[in-house]
Formats: structure tokens, sequence, C-alpha cells
């Protein structure tokens, strides 16, 4: 472990010591604590997670696991622990379940600002979906351009920029309200292999971070 890793490692540890900073939030961790505020705040939040990450997406050719890739890319860039580590797990999850392990350093990767080892396509894509998440108008005609050389499609860019989006909006509810989070990636093992199978339709189990005294 090299001191980057040691750095965000102490960082999340930090995150994870900190609740909620308003009141009359639900008793449960990250976007949750958002998506059961009302009832249509998580029919809406868990809807359009479930169209940018898993539904069909006409004319795109990224996999699911791409999909969750840039959705924790983005999050790691905005510093957004619960989003970059859940969404991480939730890639690594459909990795495993499709048979490609090998590809598992990948995500790890992304979480660390790095596009190393992708092949072109993701690359440019997450260059696309980090430019967004950082500076929406620093995108460049010249970043979509490149993107479509170096094979992704209308679609796959148009998903990257919505991720992007989306999950800008997620990280900041999360870390707004500051939602518990957990100390460690490896809480996100359960919910990930339900998101692989059902996506964002089936119920959380989550497992609850510390009580607070």
């Amino acid at each position: 472990m090299d001191g980057d890793d040691v750095a965000r490692d102490d960082e999340r540890l930090q995150r994870a010591g900190q609740g909620p900073i308003v009141g009359g939030l639900p008793d449960v961790p990250g976007i949750g604590a958002a998506m059961h505020l009302t009832p249509g705040l998580g029919v809406h939040l868990r809807g359009l997670a479930d169209e940018l990450l898993v539904h069909d997406f006409p004319g795109a050719t990224l996999r699911r696991d791409q999909r969750e890739t840039l959705a924790a890319a983005v999050s790691a860039a905005n510093g957004c622990f619960f989003c970059m580590d859940s969404h991480g797990a939730f890639a690594a999850a459909l990795l495993e379940r499709s048979g490609t392990p090998e590809l598992l350093p990948l995500v790890d990767a992304a979480k660390g600002g790095s596009a190393d080892g992708f092949d072109p396509k993701m690359q440019a894509l997450l260059h696309i979906a980090r430019t967004v998440g950082r500076d929406a108008l620093a995108l460049r005609a010249a970043d979509v351009d490149h993107a479509l050389a170096a094979g992704a499609t209308d679609a796959d860019v148009q998903l990257a920029i919505l991720i992007a989006a989306a999950f800008s909006m997620y990280n900041r509810m999360v870390d707004g309200l500051r939602a518990r989070t957990a100390p460690t990636p490896e809480a996100y093992r359960e919910r990930a292999a339900e998101i692989a199978e059902h996506g964002y339709s089936a119920p959380s189990r989550l497992p609850a971070a510390p009580a607070r005294s």
C-alpha cells in the first residue's frame, strides 16, 4: 500500500466518524438517507440509477460494470466515499459475475484517479466523466471527438455525461447531509451482490454504521 492509499484510508476513516449535520434524517447510511426522506425521492433516485446504470440505453455499448466504474470514478474525484466505495463494489460484483475477475484492478485504478489499463474507449469516457464532474463547461468538442475515434458511440458519450452529472448530485446529497458512511469498502459487498442480480430495485441490506455516542 503506497502513501496515497494510506492517506485515502485515513480520509475514509475520518469521514466514517462524522454524523449527520442536518436534523430529522432517517437512520440509514449514505444515499439511503435521502431516499427515505419521502417515498417519491426513493422511487426517483433509484429509478435514475436504474436508467443510467442498469437498463438498456439505446445505442450504448457500455457494459454495466463499465457504467458502475464511471460512477465510482466520478464519486472518487468528488471525494464521496460512500458512492465511490459502493459503486466500486457494484462494478467488482458485476465483473465477478461475468467471469472476468482479472479486470478487478481496473476498478481500484479508476477510484484512484487513473485510467491506466483501460482500453482507449474507456480512457476517453473516464476523461469525459471526470471533466463533467469537475466543471461541465470544461468539456470540449475535441474530448467528444477523441472518444468517438476510440470506438465510443454517441450514446456512450451521453451516458458518461449523464452518469457524471447524476453522481455529482448523489455525492452532494450524501456529503451535504453528512449521511453516515462505512469505514471500509468491504461493507458494501453484500449489497453489491443484490445490485448485480436485481439492479437498484433490490431492497437495501447495507449494514448500518456504528451508532455515534
